[in-house]
């Protein structure tokens, strides 16, 4: 099958292209990309004057609740979300019920994938034995299954010789280990940031103190093992200044953030709205400030969703009893477009390369590019597209969302997998 979009802007970060192109892909990749590319009769031809093409968008931090959660989330629903966001690679993390700590685990996800799934999705292994922290889990024989990376998502590895362990034994395997950084201690029971806003409404906070100890905790081991750590959701301010400071002195440091903790604030906490109840949570507007320097600047080096759909009975209470987290693959773009790239804010290569070219580095993954025959995985955006988040449109299961009802501008319009349309304008064509 052969597919050609015509005259949009091509944003292709890892190849420094920014330019009204061609695309041609053939046979599930990417064939040319250039000006006035002639088709045959053979070509599926797209117009896409007008819009911006860029390498299919990659989220490394995902909850597809598979194993065990399927009635919050699944590989089905949660692709397609995926793909109704112009994502093409996702990445799930493990903390499941059973927790994704073995071999065999990786093996039968990597099928359900292959069997259920749109979109590609990436399988995080556990580094310790069911999250406890106590030992590592299988990371050698999970990486042999194809585990992507390690992390205890949802906990933090409070004994720093298993984590020196896990660092020292994954550098063996090149890979990387994801950090949950938050020390326990200091957020138990906390439902929000600690601050002015938590002590007026009467809820115990989660101070950004906590996240600032770990950060500098999993900094230091990363530096003494000489291995790779990434700070998973980061968003305190001295935490993006411990990790500025360390990428400048030679550790092998990355971090990600939020689009919600990139353009919100703790003063949008609803007590009435469970939406906005997240891990880590909202903070100040000078964290927001210090998020968006930090991702102009190199020390964040990804934007990811931390997608957490929830059942609709377990949102749906009272603020400080309901989980953390909310959908978040199918409006992430339309966000950051209108909060970031419309103000002015953050210009959109950038933002495409956080998404795209840079994640793709970090995990060491064949995507995010447009090169010549690298996977045809491709998405289509319309920045102007101006349209309302409504939760009934939603693919994911997840209801609750602090953007439904909000008007944004920008949305994604097409996602290609291997070649193929999986959704266009909004509608996903299985």
């Amino acid at each position: 099958m052969k597919l050609l979009l015509k005259g949009g802007r091509v944003i292709d970060p890892a190849n420094g292209i920014d330019k009204t192109a061609d695309v041609l892909i053939e046979n599930g990749k990417i064939e040319q990309v250039s000006k006035n590319i002639q088709a045959d009769n053979a070509v599926q031809v797209i117009d896409v004057s007008g819009k911006i093409v860029t390498p299919g968008l990659i989220d490394m931090h995902t909850h597809m609740r598979e194993p065990g959660q399927e009635a919050k989330e699944d590989f089905a629903s949660g692709s397609r979300a995926a793909a109704a966001g112009g994502y093409t690679t996702i990445a799930t993390m493990p903390n499941t019920k059973p927790v994704v700590d073995k071999a065999i685990l990786i093996d039968g996800l990597k099928q359900r994938a292959r069997e259920d799934a749109v979109v590609n999705i990436e399988i995080i292994g556990a580094l310790t034995k069911e999250q406890k922290g106590e030992e590592l889990a299988e990371v050698g024989d999970m990486c042999q299954s194809g585990a992507v990376a390690f992390s205890d998502d949802g906990h933090y590895v409070q004994n720093s010789r298993v984590l020196l362990n896990g660092l020292d034994y994954l550098r063996t395997f090149d890979k990387i280990i994801i950090s949950h950084a938050e020390e326990t201690a200091l957020v138990e029971d906390g439902v929000m940031n600690e601050g002015k806003r938590s002590a007026m409404l009467g809820m115990k906070g989660r101070p950004t103190v906590a996240e600032d100890i770990a950060v500098m905790r999993d900094i230091l081991l990363a530096e003494y093992a000489d291995a790779p750590i990434h700070i998973a959701h980061i968003s305190s301010k001295n935490a993006v200044e411990l990790v500025r400071q360390a990428k400048k002195r030679g550790v092998k440091v990355t971090s990600e953030v939020t689009p919600h903790n990139l353009t919100m604030t703790e003063d949008m906490v609803d007590m009435a709205d469970s939406s906005t109840k997240v891990n880590p949570p909202l903070r100040t507007a000078e964290d927001v400030k210090a998020m968006q320097e930090g991702l102009i600047d190199g020390t964040i080096d990804a934007i990811v969703t931390d997608h957490a759909a929830h059942a609709e009975e377990e949102k749906d209470r009272e603020f400080r009893y309901a989980p953390s987290g909310f959908p978040g693959l199918e409006t992430a773009v339309g966000v950051l477009l209108t909060d970031l790239y419309h103000e002015g804010k953050i210009d959109l290569p950038l933002l495409v390369e956080k998404m795209t070219s840079s994640p793709a580095k970090v995990f060491k993954l064949n995507k995010g590019t447009l090169s010549k025959n690298a996977p045809a995985d491709v998405t289509v955006i319309d920045t102007e597209a101006e349209w309302i988040v409504e939760k009934e449109k939603f693919y994911t299961m997840g209801a609750h969302s602090p953007f439904i009802g909000r008007k944004l501008r920008g949305k994604p319009i097409m996602t290609i997998v291997d070649g193929r349309i999986i959704m266009q304008n909004g509608i996903i064509i299985d």
